[in-house]
């Protein structure tokens, strides 16, 4: 069974999760267009996903035929370090106070892994969506043989040859090869480790000769050119994030959308300082204040988001939209403003015409 065919979907084009961003009615105009849909869902409990679930569902037209992909989070529980995380407080306490705001007098672990999460798995198992995908890493043998027994095709992001060999040891389907062009959080397994940084183009080559399974291109992918040159070097789709930013459908805010559309879009850059874990965001205010920090000064995943979340709602409540997590990939300047499934139907041309 090829890939296409497994995902059940006409094109070579998947959505890319992007929990927070990404809508079901986002997700629904894709699967209908042809593409694979998705929603992210690793920010949310299993009731929430449930909810978001049925939403995509009924927003589904027959010739559709259930294509949704949910992603999970499956990295590993948070590390609590009370010292480091009070330091975190009182560096970021000044810029509450110009907001006139105060930081969380305690940080929380406010998301929790896949690898935890019975619920989560007891409802994928129960709902069965088509595809269930993971990022940050795979969860244990058991929660990936529930799914797969349950009928669901499995994908798992990697940012090297390495992790891309555990995920399909480990029983995925397919690989989505991230680039470190890509915006959003990196994939990587161990976020202290050494990054050797692939490009897209350069992993995915290498992934489509050493894997045994496909390979979904990502990362600085924004058109149908885009989508050509992933499939020639072997990719079997492309998932595109960026470039569904910007769409009718997203759940993206005033501010990230003025700043997807103004300089910003050219000095994307990697980031720790809002999440705990290493992202690719829009240059903005956070950002810039992120720079100077040590990584080691930045409390884990997910513990910094819970400041990071606070500092944006604060900082938005007067006005200010530069401390969001603005997450964005290196391609981010060929962002196109229109409806989703317009815009798989315009990817859809291009990937013909760049095919002739």
């Amino acid at each position: 069974m090829n890939l296409l065919e497994r995902l059940a979907i006409d094109l070579p084009i998947i959505q890319a999760p992007m929990a927070g961003t990404s809508t079901p009615a986002m997700a629904a105009a894709v699967a209908n267009a042809g593409g694979l849909g998705s929603i992210g869902v690793g920010s949310s409990d299993a009731a929430g996903a449930r909810k978001m679930i049925a939403a995509v569902r009924e927003r589904l037209s027959a010739p559709a035929r259930g294509s949704l992909n949910v992603n999970v989070f499956c990295h590993a529980p948070a590390r609590p370090d009370a010292a480091v995380e009070a330091a975190w407080v009182a560096r970021l306490a000044p810029t509450f106070a110009r907001f006139g705001a105060h930081p969380p007098a305690a940080l929380r672990e406010i998301y929790l892994s896949f690898v935890a999460d019975d619920a989560m798995l007891a409802l994928f198992v129960e709902a069965k969506p088509r595809v269930v995908s993971f990022h940050f890493g795979l969860p244990p043998a058991d929660r990936v043989a529930a799914l797969r027994d349950a009928g669901i095709a499995l994908l798992g992001s990697a940012t090297n040859l390495a992790d891309a060999r555990a995920l399909v040891d480990g029983g995925v389907h397919a690989v989505v090869a991230q680039g470190y062009e890509a915006g959003g959080h990196r994939g990587v397994f161990d976020p202290d480790a050494d990054d050797d940084q692939l490009g897209t183009m350069a992993l995915t080559r290498i992934l489509a000769r050493e894997l045994p399974v496909p390979v979904i291109a990502a990362g600085g992918i924004m058109d149908g050119a885009g989508i050509a040159a992933a499939l020639r070097l072997g990719a079997s789709a492309a998932q595109l994030g960026t470039a569904f930013v910007a769409t009718s459908e997203s759940d993206a805010d005033a501010g990230y959308r003025r700043a997807l559309a103004s300089d910003a879009a050219h000095h994307t850059v990697m980031t720790r300082a809002i999440s705990g874990r290493p992202a690719r965001c829009l240059a903005n205010r956070f950002t810039a204040m992120g720079a100077a920090v040590a990584a080691r000064d930045v409390p884990s995943y997910p513990i910094a988001y819970d400041a990071g979340k606070a500092l944006n709602g604060a900082a938005k409540a007067a006005g200010e939209s530069g401390y969001g997590a603005q997450w964005a990939g290196q391609g981010a300047p060929l962002a196109r403003a229109m409806p989703a499934a317009e815009l798989v139907l315009r990817l859809k041309e291009e990937l013909n015409a760049a095919a002739r």
